[in-house]
């Protein structure tokens, strides 16, 4: 009863403070199985999803003011996807893979909002962990690959010297924390979406994946903010 009082809490329009310490409440209460049970419906997670944007096609970030909102929102559906499977299959149902593509794409050449590329990374990765029909969309529909390999790129600031040659700058400094999470969450997602990809037939996928390779070795050269996280970033 709890949840659905903080869910129907969020249906209003409430003030951003308000809206924050609600989903930190809801994040909490939503790593119980039992809890989310009888709240776990397509209203429900339409709620979440409005809230972390991800309903809106064309609008962009702007609203710093936001972010903090849209960040909680992504934790919880982190939460909510990785404890239920009714809510695993309600996000196929409700398109929720290209939802986040399209607001990865947003993140592009923004400021402030790393915290919102790394759980909407994150929710990629669970989703195409946790549902084939959505890695299957991912690769197929939805141009996962390219997309999860962009996220890569910015997330270790890649410069290119040749087609499939990154720049070596060995005095360049550790990525920061966030720029190894977001990488980390971006290489789990691309490891679950390349997954079957045995053979590569068409001339893209092929730029597509010698594009990764190049990615890759860069990223085993990178050093993270310290020991762990690198030996975790490799």
């Amino acid at each position: 009863k709890l949840c659905e009082g903080i869910l129907n809490f969020l249906e209003k329009d409430t003030k951003t403070s308000c809206q924050v310490v609600c989903l930190e409440a809801l994040r909490i209460l939503s790593r119980d199985k039992k809890v989310l049970v009888p709240v776990t419906t397509k209203r429900n997670m339409q709620i979440l999803m409005r809230l972390a944007k991800l309903d809106t096609v064309e609008d962009p970030l702007e609203r710093v003011s936001e972010f903090p909102v849209i960040v909680e929102a992504l934790k919880c559906l982190c939460n909510i996807i990785f404890n239920s499977s009714v809510a695993q299959k309600l996000s196929l149902e409700l398109n929720l893979a290209a939802m986040l593509c399209n607001l990865l794409q947003k993140c592009k050449d923004q400021q402030l909002v790393g915290d919102i590329k790394c759980f909407d990374l994150r929710l990629l990765f669970l989703l195409s962990l946790l549902h084939t029909d959505i890695r299957s969309q991912l690769r197929q529909e939805l141009q996962g690959v390219q997309v999860l390999t962009q996220a890569l790129e910015s997330s270790l600031s890649v410069r290119w010297t040749e087609e499939y040659k990154a720049a070596e700058d060995r005095d360049r400094p550790p990525l920061s924390l966030q720029e190894t999470d977001c990488a980390i969450e971006a290489l789990k997602a691309l490891f679950n979406v390349t997954l079957d990809s045995w053979n590569v037939h068409s001339k893209n996928e092929s730029h597509q994946f010698r594009y990764m390779a190049a990615i890759l070795r860069h990223c085993l050269l990178t050093k993270g903010p310290t020991e762990d996280k690198t030996e975790e970033l490799h």
